[in-house]
Protein backbone atom coordinates (compact mmCIF):
# COMPACT_ATOMS: atom_id res chain seq x y z
CA UNK A 1 0.00 0.00 0.00
CA UNK A 2 2.87 2.37 0.78
CA UNK A 3 4.35 1.80 -2.67
CA UNK A 4 1.00 2.66 -4.29
CA UNK A 5 0.70 5.81 -2.19
CA UNK A 6 4.25 6.84 -3.01
CA UNK A 7 3.48 6.49 -6.72
CA UNK A 8 0.47 8.73 -6.25
CA UNK A 9 2.67 11.33 -4.60
CA UNK A 10 5.11 11.08 -7.53
CA UNK A 11 2.24 11.81 -9.95
CA UNK A 12 1.32 14.92 -7.95
CA UNK A 13 4.93 16.10 -7.71
CA UNK A 14 5.42 15.67 -11.47
CA UNK A 15 2.27 17.66 -12.11
CA UNK A 16 3.30 20.49 -9.76
CA UNK A 17 6.73 20.60 -11.39
CA UNK A 18 5.13 20.94 -14.81
CA UNK A 19 2.79 23.67 -13.54
CA UNK A 20 5.77 25.66 -12.29
CA UNK A 21 7.75 24.99 -15.44
CA UNK A 22 4.95 25.95 -17.80
CA UNK A 23 3.96 28.96 -15.75
CA UNK A 24 7.42 30.47 -15.29
CA UNK A 25 9.40 29.49 -18.37
CA UNK A 26 7.06 29.27 -21.37
CA UNK A 27 9.89 30.21 -23.73
CA UNK A 28 11.89 27.13 -22.68
CA UNK A 29 8.89 24.88 -23.24
CA UNK A 30 8.32 26.40 -26.67
CA UNK A 31 11.92 25.54 -27.57
CA UNK A 32 11.43 21.82 -27.02
CA UNK A 33 12.02 19.75 -30.18
CA UNK A 34 8.39 18.54 -30.03
CA UNK A 35 4.96 19.84 -29.03
CA UNK A 36 4.02 19.10 -25.43
CA UNK A 37 0.48 19.26 -24.08
CA UNK A 38 -1.41 17.55 -21.31
CA UNK A 39 -3.18 18.01 -18.01
CA UNK A 40 -3.16 17.20 -14.31
CA UNK A 41 -6.54 15.93 -13.16
CA UNK A 42 -7.76 15.19 -9.62
CA UNK A 43 -11.08 13.37 -9.40
CA UNK A 44 -13.12 11.65 -6.68
CA UNK A 45 -16.40 9.76 -6.54
CA UNK A 46 -18.63 8.10 -3.92
CA UNK A 47 -21.54 5.68 -3.99
CA UNK A 48 -24.80 7.12 -2.75
CA UNK A 49 -25.75 3.81 -1.09
CA UNK A 50 -24.12 0.70 0.35
CA UNK A 51 -23.11 -2.05 -2.05
CA UNK A 52 -22.82 -5.42 -0.29
CA UNK A 53 -20.62 -6.76 -3.10
CA UNK A 54 -17.99 -4.00 -3.02
CA UNK A 55 -15.68 -3.28 -0.08
CA UNK A 56 -15.41 0.50 -0.56
CA UNK A 57 -17.85 3.36 -0.74
CA UNK A 58 -15.45 5.29 -2.98
CA UNK A 59 -15.76 4.59 -6.71
CA UNK A 60 -12.98 6.97 -7.72
CA UNK A 61 -10.05 8.66 -5.96
CA UNK A 62 -7.72 9.50 -8.77
CA UNK A 63 -4.77 11.74 -9.55
CA UNK A 64 -3.95 11.61 -13.25
CA UNK A 65 -1.14 13.24 -15.23
CA UNK A 66 -1.40 13.09 -19.02
CA UNK A 67 1.53 13.96 -21.28
CA UNK A 68 0.90 14.37 -25.00
CA UNK A 69 3.95 14.62 -27.26
CA UNK A 70 3.62 15.40 -30.95
CA UNK A 71 6.25 15.80 -33.65
CA UNK A 72 5.64 16.51 -37.34
CA UNK A 73 8.34 15.84 -39.92
CA UNK A 74 8.20 16.12 -43.68
CA UNK A 75 7.69 12.39 -44.06
CA UNK A 76 5.71 11.40 -40.95
CA UNK A 77 3.89 12.54 -37.82
CA UNK A 78 4.69 11.00 -34.44
CA UNK A 79 2.37 11.01 -31.44
CA UNK A 80 2.69 9.70 -27.87
CA UNK A 81 -0.02 10.22 -25.29
CA UNK A 82 0.36 8.55 -21.90
CA UNK A 83 -1.41 8.82 -18.54
CA UNK A 84 0.30 8.32 -15.19
CA UNK A 85 -2.22 7.77 -12.42
CA UNK A 86 -2.84 6.69 -8.90
CA UNK A 87 -6.36 5.71 -7.77
CA UNK A 88 -6.97 5.40 -4.06
CA UNK A 89 -10.36 3.75 -4.63
CA UNK A 90 -8.57 0.57 -5.73
CA UNK A 91 -5.21 1.39 -4.11
CA UNK A 92 -3.50 1.08 -7.46
CA UNK A 93 -1.02 2.98 -9.60
CA UNK A 94 -0.79 2.53 -13.34
CA UNK A 95 0.62 3.85 -16.60
CA UNK A 96 -2.02 3.96 -19.34
CA UNK A 97 -0.42 4.40 -22.76
CA UNK A 98 -3.25 5.97 -24.77
CA UNK A 99 -1.44 6.55 -28.05
CA UNK A 100 1.97 5.73 -29.52
CA UNK A 101 1.80 5.83 -33.28
CA UNK A 102 3.27 7.17 -36.49
CA UNK A 103 1.24 8.52 -39.42
CA UNK A 104 2.62 8.25 -42.97
CA UNK A 105 1.27 9.50 -46.27
CA UNK A 106 3.10 7.21 -48.72
CA UNK A 107 0.84 8.33 -51.59
CA UNK A 108 -1.45 11.30 -52.10
CA UNK A 109 -4.45 8.97 -51.95
CA UNK A 110 -3.36 7.02 -48.86
CA UNK A 111 -2.73 7.55 -45.14
CA UNK A 112 -1.17 4.85 -42.97
CA UNK A 113 -1.20 4.97 -39.16
CA UNK A 114 0.67 2.27 -37.24
CA UNK A 115 0.76 1.73 -33.48
CA UNK A 116 -1.40 2.33 -30.43
CA UNK A 117 -4.33 4.59 -31.31
CA UNK A 118 -7.90 5.56 -30.44
CA UNK A 119 -10.32 4.41 -33.14
CA UNK A 120 -13.94 5.36 -33.63
CA UNK A 121 -16.63 5.49 -36.30
CA UNK A 122 -20.40 5.26 -36.58
CA UNK A 123 -23.15 7.80 -35.91
CA UNK A 124 -24.46 7.01 -32.41
CA UNK A 125 -24.24 9.22 -29.33
CA UNK A 126 -23.02 6.87 -26.55
CA UNK A 127 -24.65 4.03 -28.53
CA UNK A 128 -22.51 1.88 -30.81
CA UNK A 129 -23.48 -0.58 -33.53
CA UNK A 130 -20.72 -0.71 -36.14
CA UNK A 131 -18.03 0.73 -33.87
CA UNK A 132 -16.41 -2.50 -32.65
CA UNK A 133 -13.34 -0.81 -31.22
CA UNK A 134 -12.68 -1.25 -27.48
CA UNK A 135 -14.60 0.77 -24.88
CA UNK A 136 -13.94 1.40 -21.18
CA UNK A 137 -17.27 1.15 -19.38
CA UNK A 138 -15.66 1.32 -15.94
CA UNK A 139 -14.47 4.85 -16.76
CA UNK A 140 -17.85 5.77 -18.25
CA UNK A 141 -19.82 4.66 -15.19
CA UNK A 142 -17.63 6.24 -12.49
CA UNK A 143 -17.21 9.78 -13.81
CA UNK A 144 -13.96 9.98 -15.71
CA UNK A 145 -13.83 12.36 -18.66
CA UNK A 146 -15.79 11.23 -21.73
CA UNK A 147 -12.58 10.67 -23.70
CA UNK A 148 -11.93 7.59 -21.55
CA UNK A 149 -15.02 5.80 -22.83
CA UNK A 150 -12.80 4.90 -25.79
CA UNK A 151 -9.98 2.47 -24.98
CA UNK A 152 -6.86 2.24 -27.19
CA UNK A 153 -6.18 -0.33 -29.89
CA UNK A 154 -2.85 -1.73 -31.07
CA UNK A 155 -3.57 -1.62 -34.77
CA UNK A 156 -2.71 -0.66 -38.32
CA UNK A 157 -5.12 1.73 -40.02
CA UNK A 158 -4.95 2.39 -43.76
CA UNK A 159 -7.18 5.04 -45.36
CA UNK A 160 -7.62 5.33 -49.13
CA UNK A 161 -9.21 8.39 -50.77
CA UNK A 162 -10.71 8.58 -54.25
CA UNK A 163 -13.08 10.95 -56.03
CA UNK A 164 -15.95 8.48 -55.68
CA UNK A 165 -15.45 6.61 -52.40
CA UNK A 166 -13.18 6.37 -49.35
CA UNK A 167 -11.98 3.16 -47.72
CA UNK A 168 -10.76 2.69 -44.14
CA UNK A 169 -9.13 -0.61 -43.25
CA UNK A 170 -8.12 -1.49 -39.68
CA UNK A 171 -6.13 -4.60 -38.80
CA UNK A 172 -5.58 -5.54 -35.16
CA UNK A 173 -3.10 -8.45 -35.03
CA UNK A 174 -4.08 -9.38 -31.47
CA UNK A 175 -7.58 -9.00 -30.05
CA UNK A 176 -8.18 -5.84 -28.01
CA UNK A 177 -11.22 -6.40 -25.72
CA UNK A 178 -13.29 -3.82 -23.89
CA UNK A 179 -12.21 -2.72 -20.45
CA UNK A 180 -15.39 -4.39 -19.26
CA UNK A 181 -17.14 -4.41 -15.89
CA UNK A 182 -15.37 -7.21 -14.00
CA UNK A 183 -16.63 -6.71 -10.45
CA UNK A 184 -13.43 -5.22 -9.05
CA UNK A 185 -14.85 -1.70 -8.86
CA UNK A 186 -18.53 -1.97 -9.84
CA UNK A 187 -21.00 -4.76 -9.06
CA UNK A 188 -22.82 -6.53 -11.88
CA UNK A 189 -25.28 -9.36 -12.59
CA UNK A 190 -23.60 -12.76 -12.82
CA UNK A 191 -25.78 -15.14 -14.90
CA UNK A 192 -23.96 -18.25 -13.63
CA UNK A 193 -24.69 -17.33 -10.02
CA UNK A 194 -28.10 -15.89 -10.85
CA UNK A 195 -27.49 -12.82 -8.66
CA UNK A 196 -25.61 -9.57 -8.32
CA UNK A 197 -21.89 -10.01 -7.69
CA UNK A 198 -18.76 -7.93 -7.34
CA UNK A 199 -15.40 -8.51 -5.73
CA UNK A 200 -16.76 -11.83 -4.43
CA UNK A 201 -17.00 -13.09 -8.01
CA UNK A 202 -14.64 -10.97 -10.12
CA UNK A 203 -14.66 -11.93 -13.81
CA UNK A 204 -11.53 -13.65 -15.11
CA UNK A 205 -12.29 -14.73 -18.70
CA UNK A 206 -10.44 -17.07 -20.99
CA UNK A 207 -8.09 -14.80 -22.92
CA UNK A 208 -7.80 -14.44 -26.65
CA UNK A 209 -4.27 -13.13 -26.96
CA UNK A 210 -2.71 -15.08 -29.80
CA UNK A 211 -0.85 -12.87 -32.28
CA UNK A 212 -2.44 -13.10 -35.77
CA UNK A 213 -4.56 -16.07 -34.62
CA UNK A 214 -6.87 -13.85 -32.54
CA UNK A 215 -6.85 -10.90 -34.91
CA UNK A 216 -9.56 -8.41 -35.87
CA UNK A 217 -10.41 -6.75 -39.17
CA UNK A 218 -12.68 -3.73 -39.60
CA UNK A 219 -13.68 -2.05 -42.87
CA UNK A 220 -15.58 1.11 -43.75
CA UNK A 221 -16.59 2.37 -47.19
CA UNK A 222 -17.87 5.95 -47.12
CA UNK A 223 -18.79 8.88 -49.30
CA UNK A 224 -20.81 12.10 -49.17
CA UNK A 225 -23.82 12.53 -51.44
CA UNK A 226 -25.43 15.98 -51.44
CA UNK A 227 -24.39 16.68 -47.86
CA UNK A 228 -25.28 13.25 -46.49
CA UNK A 229 -22.58 10.95 -45.19
CA UNK A 230 -23.17 7.32 -46.13
CA UNK A 231 -21.08 4.37 -44.99
CA UNK A 232 -20.94 0.58 -45.21
CA UNK A 233 -19.17 -1.39 -42.46
CA UNK A 234 -17.72 -4.83 -41.92
CA UNK A 235 -16.07 -6.45 -38.91
CA UNK A 236 -14.57 -9.87 -38.27
CA UNK A 237 -13.34 -10.69 -34.78
CA UNK A 238 -14.89 -11.40 -31.40
CA UNK A 239 -17.41 -10.11 -28.89
CA UNK A 240 -15.66 -7.21 -27.19
CA UNK A 241 -16.86 -8.21 -23.71
CA UNK A 242 -16.88 -11.78 -22.30
CA UNK A 243 -20.53 -12.54 -23.11
CA UNK A 244 -20.01 -16.28 -23.65
CA UNK A 245 -19.30 -19.02 -21.12
CA UNK A 246 -17.24 -22.22 -21.23
CA UNK A 247 -18.87 -24.69 -18.78
CA UNK A 248 -15.84 -27.03 -18.85
CA UNK A 249 -13.38 -24.30 -17.91
CA UNK A 250 -15.93 -22.53 -15.74
CA UNK A 251 -14.94 -19.16 -17.22
CA UNK A 252 -16.48 -16.49 -19.47
CA UNK A 253 -15.32 -16.33 -23.08
CA UNK A 254 -15.17 -13.94 -26.03
CA UNK A 255 -17.21 -15.70 -28.77
CA UNK A 256 -16.40 -15.13 -32.44
CA UNK A 257 -18.41 -12.38 -34.11
CA UNK A 258 -18.87 -10.79 -37.52
CA UNK A 259 -20.84 -7.58 -38.07
CA UNK A 260 -22.20 -6.07 -41.28
CA UNK A 261 -23.86 -2.67 -41.30
CA UNK A 262 -24.55 0.74 -42.80
CA UNK A 263 -25.18 4.31 -41.69
CA UNK A 264 -26.32 7.68 -42.99
CA UNK A 265 -26.04 11.12 -41.39
CA UNK A 266 -27.11 14.55 -42.63
CA UNK A 267 -29.46 17.51 -42.38
CA UNK A 268 -33.07 16.75 -41.45
CA UNK A 269 -35.53 19.62 -40.92
CA UNK A 270 -33.72 22.19 -38.77
CA UNK A 271 -31.21 19.75 -37.30
CA UNK A 272 -29.03 16.69 -37.96
CA UNK A 273 -30.42 13.19 -38.29
CA UNK A 274 -28.69 9.82 -38.34
CA UNK A 275 -29.62 6.22 -39.02
CA UNK A 276 -27.49 3.14 -38.44
CA UNK A 277 -28.07 -0.59 -38.54
CA UNK A 278 -26.05 -3.77 -38.19
CA UNK A 279 -26.35 -7.54 -38.37
CA UNK A 280 -24.42 -9.36 -35.62
CA UNK A 281 -23.44 -12.81 -36.88
CA UNK A 282 -22.67 -15.06 -33.89
CA UNK A 283 -20.31 -17.38 -35.74
CA UNK A 284 -19.99 -19.87 -32.85
CA UNK A 285 -23.78 -20.38 -32.60
CA UNK A 286 -25.63 -19.50 -35.79
CA UNK A 287 -28.53 -21.82 -34.89
CA UNK A 288 -29.11 -20.14 -31.54
CA UNK A 289 -29.14 -23.47 -29.70
CA UNK A 290 -26.05 -23.00 -27.51
CA UNK A 291 -27.24 -21.41 -24.25
CA UNK A 292 -23.70 -20.30 -23.38
CA UNK A 293 -23.15 -18.15 -26.50
CA UNK A 294 -25.20 -15.07 -27.41
CA UNK A 295 -27.50 -15.45 -30.39
CA UNK A 296 -27.11 -13.46 -33.58
CA UNK A 297 -28.80 -10.07 -33.46
CA UNK A 298 -30.18 -7.30 -35.59
CA UNK A 299 -29.48 -3.79 -34.24
CA UNK A 300 -30.94 -0.47 -35.35
CA UNK A 301 -30.40 3.16 -34.32
CA UNK A 302 -32.15 6.38 -35.36
CA UNK A 303 -31.28 9.80 -33.92
CA UNK A 304 -31.96 13.50 -34.27
CA UNK A 305 -30.35 16.60 -32.73
CA UNK A 306 -31.25 20.26 -33.05
CA UNK A 307 -30.51 23.66 -31.53
CA UNK A 308 -33.64 24.44 -29.54
CA UNK A 309 -32.59 27.97 -28.53
CA UNK A 310 -29.43 30.03 -28.39
CA UNK A 311 -26.71 27.86 -26.76
CA UNK A 312 -29.29 25.17 -25.97
CA UNK A 313 -29.32 21.90 -27.91
CA UNK A 314 -31.30 18.70 -27.62
CA UNK A 315 -30.95 15.25 -29.09
CA UNK A 316 -32.98 12.03 -29.04
CA UNK A 317 -32.20 8.49 -30.17
CA UNK A 318 -34.11 5.25 -30.55
CA UNK A 319 -32.15 2.00 -30.35
CA UNK A 320 -33.39 -1.54 -31.00
CA UNK A 321 -31.83 -4.96 -30.43
CA UNK A 322 -33.62 -8.00 -31.84
CA UNK A 323 -32.42 -11.45 -30.80
CA UNK A 324 -32.64 -13.86 -33.73
CA UNK A 325 -33.62 -17.55 -33.37
CA UNK A 326 -35.49 -16.59 -30.20
CA UNK A 327 -37.45 -19.85 -30.12
CA UNK A 328 -34.23 -21.90 -30.02
CA UNK A 329 -32.91 -19.61 -27.29
CA UNK A 330 -36.00 -20.18 -25.12
CA UNK A 331 -35.94 -23.96 -25.67
CA UNK A 332 -32.29 -24.33 -24.60
CA UNK A 333 -32.26 -21.80 -21.75
CA UNK A 334 -31.07 -23.51 -18.54
CA UNK A 335 -33.78 -23.97 -15.94
CA UNK A 336 -33.94 -21.11 -13.47
CA UNK A 337 -32.12 -18.66 -15.75
CA UNK A 338 -33.55 -15.21 -16.47
CA UNK A 339 -34.79 -15.04 -20.06
CA UNK A 340 -33.85 -11.98 -22.09
CA UNK A 341 -36.53 -10.32 -24.22
CA UNK A 342 -36.60 -10.90 -27.95
CA UNK A 343 -36.66 -7.13 -28.46
CA UNK A 344 -34.78 -4.62 -26.33
CA UNK A 345 -35.66 -0.96 -26.81
CA UNK A 346 -33.66 2.03 -25.56
CA UNK A 347 -34.56 5.72 -25.86
CA UNK A 348 -31.99 8.42 -25.09
CA UNK A 349 -32.29 12.15 -24.46
CA UNK A 350 -29.44 14.65 -24.42
CA UNK A 351 -29.89 18.27 -23.28
CA UNK A 352 -27.00 20.76 -23.25
CA UNK A 353 -27.10 24.41 -22.15
CA UNK A 354 -24.16 26.85 -22.34
CA UNK A 355 -24.06 29.86 -20.01
CA UNK A 356 -21.67 32.62 -18.92
CA UNK A 357 -20.19 33.18 -22.40
CA UNK A 358 -20.04 29.38 -22.85
CA UNK A 359 -17.77 28.95 -19.81
CA UNK A 360 -20.47 27.00 -17.96
CA UNK A 361 -21.98 23.88 -19.51
CA UNK A 362 -25.00 22.11 -18.04
CA UNK A 363 -25.73 18.73 -19.57
CA UNK A 364 -28.06 15.81 -19.00
CA UNK A 365 -27.94 12.49 -20.82
CA UNK A 366 -30.55 9.82 -20.06
CA UNK A 367 -30.98 6.23 -21.24
CA UNK A 368 -34.43 4.69 -20.76
CA UNK A 369 -35.35 1.15 -21.72
CA UNK A 370 -39.12 0.53 -21.76
CA UNK A 371 -38.53 -3.20 -22.34
CA UNK A 372 -36.02 -3.64 -19.51
CA UNK A 373 -37.79 -1.05 -17.33
CA UNK A 374 -34.51 0.55 -16.28
CA UNK A 375 -32.92 3.99 -16.48
CA UNK A 376 -29.41 5.43 -16.51
CA UNK A 377 -28.96 9.19 -16.29
CA UNK A 378 -25.80 11.34 -16.38
CA UNK A 379 -26.22 14.93 -15.10
CA UNK A 380 -23.06 17.04 -15.35
CA UNK A 381 -21.94 20.60 -14.66
CA UNK A 382 -18.65 21.71 -16.24
CA UNK A 383 -17.11 25.13 -15.59
CA UNK A 384 -14.09 26.57 -17.44
CA UNK A 385 -12.46 28.69 -14.75
CA UNK A 386 -9.70 30.03 -17.00
CA UNK A 387 -7.73 29.02 -20.07
CA UNK A 388 -5.90 26.43 -17.96
CA UNK A 389 -8.28 25.52 -15.12
CA UNK A 390 -11.65 23.73 -15.23
CA UNK A 391 -13.85 21.87 -12.80
CA UNK A 392 -16.89 19.63 -12.97
CA UNK A 393 -19.41 17.79 -10.83
CA UNK A 394 -21.76 15.05 -11.95
CA UNK A 395 -23.49 11.79 -11.18
CA UNK A 396 -24.17 8.33 -12.61
CA UNK A 397 -27.67 7.32 -11.55
CA UNK A 398 -29.00 3.80 -12.19
CA UNK A 399 -32.60 2.75 -11.62
CA UNK A 400 -34.08 -0.66 -12.40
CA UNK A 401 -36.74 -3.07 -11.23
CA UNK A 402 -34.77 -6.20 -12.11
CA UNK A 403 -31.22 -7.21 -11.24
CA UNK A 404 -30.51 -8.88 -14.58
CA UNK A 405 -31.27 -5.98 -16.95
CA UNK A 406 -28.39 -3.97 -18.42
CA UNK A 407 -28.76 -0.78 -16.37
CA UNK A 408 -30.71 -2.36 -13.50
CA UNK A 409 -27.70 -4.49 -12.54
CA UNK A 410 -25.77 -1.33 -11.61
CA UNK A 411 -28.35 0.13 -9.21
CA UNK A 412 -25.99 -0.30 -6.24
CA UNK A 413 -23.30 1.56 -8.22
CA UNK A 414 -25.09 4.93 -8.37
CA UNK A 415 -22.42 7.55 -7.61
CA UNK A 416 -21.59 11.23 -7.54
CA UNK A 417 -18.21 12.65 -8.55
CA UNK A 418 -16.25 15.87 -8.87
CA UNK A 419 -13.04 16.81 -10.65
CA UNK A 420 -10.52 19.60 -11.04
CA UNK A 421 -8.20 19.87 -14.04
CA UNK A 422 -5.20 22.02 -14.98
CA UNK A 423 -4.40 21.85 -18.70
CA UNK A 424 -1.30 23.00 -20.53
Amino acid sequence: MRSFASRGVIVIILGIFLMLLMGNTPIAIAQLPFELHGFLDARGGLRTQDDPHESKTATLGETRLQLHLFKALDWAKFRIKSDFLYDGAVEGADVDLREANVLFTPFEFMDLKVGRQILTWGTGDYLFINDLFPKDYNSFFIGRDDEYLKAPSNALKASFYTTTINLDFVYTPRFNPDRFIDGERLSYFNPQLGRLAGQDAAISPLKRDGWFEDSEIALRLSRDIKGYGLALYGYNGFRKSPEGYDPKAGKPTFPRLSVYGLSVRGKVWEGIGNFEMGYYDSRDDRSGEDPFIPNSQFRLLAGYEQELAIDFTGGVQYYLEQMLDYGAYKRTLPRGSHAADEFRHVITLRLTKLLMYQSLKLSLFTFYSPSDQDVYTRPNIHYRISDHWSGEVGANIFIGEKDHTFFGQFKDDTNIYLGLRWSF
